[in-house]
């Protein structure tokens, strides 16, 4: 049995966050440039070169890329090989992201209470985790920081089956339309299909963190993939919503199995700050 002291894991969390914050995914940045090169209105040209100007600020100052900092948000994959000593993994999780917050001047952007009061809770926490107990003596972690205009315009489904395959591409794409400007486009665009009404959600933000360009093992959702991220782009949305044909620069689905009567469907929106980052201890 290996042991992981509960002190590692905060410093890790704490570094994980502030980095996802201060740099954006070198596979998104990429595909900015791509997208630069591509873009046919001047305007959204002119817009993907700020945001790259704007990504090499932030890493250059060490700064937040965003005001919004995001809701943090964790899957973690626990080896059952492992023991954590000096404390909780959760605790652990939750202090590195309360350091993080106070030594990286991140925006506290979590609210207590939902419907009341609203009193925020000053360190971004309690994260949301997810859990998964897998082989091994290794932890993996993967961060994202999830801002409020994007996740506001995500949207899920319970469709009919006899909706189909048609069904599905007409609600992603009506997400993506309704989303507009509100979610800072260029979009990274999470689908999860399948499963139940929340698993749905879960699979959609999961798919997030693949990289972009990243297909899905099975050709048919491949294929979907492709051709849901070419008829988002044709939408017109564009970069930051003044239109163009960058509005999507991926489009990510996971599949799980669902009920006879049953056709999940959920799209978890990504505005251009794309921060998640992912490391194993």
């Amino acid at each position: 049995m290996r042991e992981v002291h509960f002190n590692e894991i905060v410093e890790k969390v704490k570094n994980l966050v502030m980095d996802s914050e201060y740099r954006l995914p070198q596979d998104f940045i990429q595909a900015i440039k791509v997208a630069v090169n591509k873009e046919e209105s001047p305007l959204g040209k002119e817009i993907l070169q700020e945001i790259l100007k704007n990504a090499e600020v932030a890493e250059k100052e060490q700064v937040a890329y965003c005001q919004d900092t995001g809701y943090p948000v964790f899957f973690v994959e626990v080896g059952q090989d492992v023991k954590i000593v000096g404390g909780s993994l959760r605790e652990a999780i939750n202090e590195g992201v309360r350091r993080a917050t106070k030594e990286g001047y991140l925006r506290a952007s979590l609210a207590y209470d939902p419907i009341f009061d609203r009193k925020n809770t000053q360190d971004n926490t309690p994260a949301l985790i997810y859990f998964d107990i897998i082989e091994g003596d290794k932890i993996k972690i993967k961060f994202a920081a999830k801002g409020g205009g994007s996740e506001n315009q995500s949207k899920q489904a319970m469709l009919k089956p006899a909706d189909g395959i048609e069904g599905v591409k007409k609600f992603v794409l009506q997400t993506i339309a309704n989303a507009g400007p509100n979610a800072c486009p260029p979009f990274t665009v999470g689908v999860g299909i399948g499963g139940t009404f929340d698993y749905s959600a879960v699979l959609a933000k999961k798919a997030l963190f693949r990289h972009i360009g990243e297909r899905h093992p099975d050709p048919r959702i491949a294929a979907l993939e492709e051709e849901l991220l070419n008829l988002a782009n044709q939408l017109g949305v564009g970069p930051l919503g003044f239109g163009g044909t960058t509005t999507a620069v991926d489009v990510k689905i996971e599949i799980a199995p669902c009920h006879i009567a049953s056709l999940p469907v959920a799209v978890n929106i990504q505005c251009h700050a794309a921060r998640h980052k992912e490391i194993e201890i």
